[in-house]
């Protein structure tokens, strides 16, 4: 039996952090599936994303540990879920769901699923708004130099 780990994200501006937690991922099955937020979604959850969502997933399945990866849905988080079918649910150290109500949730709609919760990689500083940040800080530095 062919064990699927589904992991989630927006995964805007890829960085190591996002290689990390989907290498992890990985580690947990034979064929890992990302689930890229939406554009709406990713809007909704967390800021205007800067990159497309069409571009965001296919630079997702380009990466070395992603088997697949495939846009989410606007409408109900659970509908890849069930469509998908994993046997374990990644989620990264920052995502705000509750693991034991996302077990039960998919338990209900038919696809009992392990979530395993995917601690931060060393070096967090890497994050997509820290990098954003660090790059609008030098701009200001170089503005503000005579």
């Amino acid at each position: 039996m062919v064990v699927r780990v589904m992991a989630t994200g927006v995964f805007d501006l890829l960085h190591p952090g996002h290689v990390y937690f989907l290498t992890e991922a990985k580690k947990l099955g034979d064929e890992l599936v990302v689930v890229v937020a939406r554009d709406q979604t990713a809007r909704r959850l967390k800021q205007e994303p800067y990159t497309p969502e069409h571009i965001r997933r296919e630079m997702v399945e380009a990466l070395k540990p992603v088997d697949r990866a495939v846009l989410g849905s606007t409408t109900d988080i659970y509908s890849t879920v069930v469509n998908e079918r994993p046997s374990i649910i990644a989620l990264g150290f920052d995502q705000v769901w509750n693991e034991g109500e996302v077990e039960r949730e998919c338990a209900r709609r038919g696809v009992p699923v392990k979530v395993v919760r995917i601690g931060p990689m060393p070096h967090n500083e890497l994050a997509t708004r820290r990098i954003v940040e660090r790059i609008l800080e030098r701009g200001r530095i170089k503005e503000a130099s005579p």
